[in-house]
């Protein structure tokens, strides 16, 4: 089988890999049939899902509210903490401003945001 055909054989290999994967550990063999062929599906699941159910990487706004959640602060908290105005957060949790580069600094260092997702 090169590739998953459609959604039946896909759910199929899923049920197969729940089966598989109380079979094998860390101590499995490498040569071990379950381990060989879970490695197998396990491939060609993540193909067909990459193609069928992308993952899309969160907006800077989902980021800033996850990190909001987790932390138990408001939008007015969160303005205070980063030295802006609400309203400021506000319009970087619509999208309608991108944080400046000293803010996106207070970002990573007080919400522990990564760079790479402030920046773009």
């Amino acid at each position: 089988m090169a590739e998953i055909k459609d959604e039946r054989q896909y759910d199929v290999l899923i049920e197969r890999i729940e089966e598989l994967l109380p079979l094998v550990s860390n101590e499995t063999p490498s040569d071990d049939r379950n381990l060989v062929e879970l490695d197998i599906i396990s491939d060609l699941v993540e193909e067909y899902e990459e193609k069928y159910y992308p993952v899309e990487m969160p907006t800077l706004a989902e980021i800033i509210k996850d990190e909001m959640v987790e932390r138990g602060i408001s939008q007015k908290e969160l303005a205070e903490l980063l030295g802006v105005s609400p309203s400021r957060i506000s319009e970087y949790m619509t999208g309608k401003a991108e944080p400046t580069l000293k803010v996106a600094r207070l970002l990573n260092q007080k919400l522990d945001i990564d760079a790479d997702f402030i920046l773009g």
